[in-house]
């Protein structure tokens, strides 16, 4: 076992020995506690038998902990001063693969592919804050073969991903995860545990993908477009937020008719449904549309 680097003083010696400089606009944060580091492959439920990706692994701190536990690891890092560094760190490890790769550029696909025979492998992750939701979506709207996802996040966002109906947090992100996934938050990790501190604390949560959606529309385009436009006004009616921005062709009349005849009130509010009632409310519109 390679000696760890996720200790203040280790992580600080890499840092000053390859004059290497914290980039603003990567949001490079390094995790400089081992038992969290341990925590991740944990929830992440890491086992011999898994390849996993790692989503930008900095200078190496838990891509040490996922080699030692998974089959193999494949690395995908944007910030190529970072690259020798990680051949330096992980140069005891012959179970991991660093790509020099801006994540939302990246073939996932061909990697699952070539790596697990086409098998669902599992993500993780201690992403920058800056583009969390970007890599998230698309990692599930683009339906990749992904067992599950575990990612460090900003405490707030893994909050929002897994909040529920009237809650402050939720919104179109509740819906999207929860739309494709059972979220469960992990851990909350204080800014102190990384390099350099962070000014908000985080949090680590395992998106299990689930085998199937977790309701079934007539129209899945139209059911993330009318969660959209429901969230997009948040003081807003859900059906002045479908009348002002829905672009649907209907009248606004049409449009009360078909809330109300689901039973709710006119002045229901997006904030109020839960993800089934999205659901009903794009197939009622389905119908109306294609009738």
């Amino acid at each position: 076992m390679t000696e760890r680097i996720s200790t203040p003083s280790k992580t600080k010696q890499i840092i000053e020995e390859n004059h290497f400089t914290f980039k603003k606009n990567f949001g490079q944060n390094f995790l400089i506690d081992s038992n969290i580091l341990d925590n991740i492959s944990e929830c992440a439920d890491i086992t011999k038998e898994d390849c996993v990706l790692e989503i930008g692994p900095g200078i190496g701190s838990l891509t040490q902990v996922l080699a030692e536990n998974a089959r193999e690891v494949v690395a995908v890092e944007i910030d190529r001063t970072l690259i020798p560094i990680l051949k330096q760190t992980l140069t005891g490890y012959d179970n991991v693969e660093i790509l020099n790769q801006d994540i939302l550029k990246t073939d996932i696909d061909a990697i699952i592919a070539e790596k697990n025979n086409g098998k669902p492998i599992k993500v993780v992750a201690n992403l920058p804050y800056y583009i969390t939701t970007p890599i998230i979506m698309d990692l599930l709207e683009k339906k990749r073969h992904i067992d599950s996802i575990t990612v460090m996040v900003q405490k707030e966002v893994a909050e929002r991903m897994q909040a529920g109906p009237k809650e402050k947090e939720y919104g179109a992100l509740s819906i999207a995860v929860q739309y494709y996934c059972d979220a469960n938050l992990d851990m909350i990790v204080q800014p102190s545990c990384f390099m350099p501190r962070p000014k908000v604390a985080s949090a680590v949560i395992t998106l299990k993908v689930l085998p199937q959606r977790k309701v079934i529309t007539k129209d899945e385009n139209l059911f993330f477009h009318l969660v959209k436009c429901a969230f997009g006004q948040r003081r807003k009616t859900l059906l002045n937020s479908l009348n002002n921005q829905g672009d649907l062709n209907l009248s606004k009349e049409e449009l009360t008719a078909i809330i109300t005849s689901l039973g709710w009130d006119e002045r229901i509010r997006g904030e109020a449904l839960r993800i089934q009632d999205f659901a009903i409310l794009t197939d009622a519109i389905f119908d109306k549309l294609h009738h």
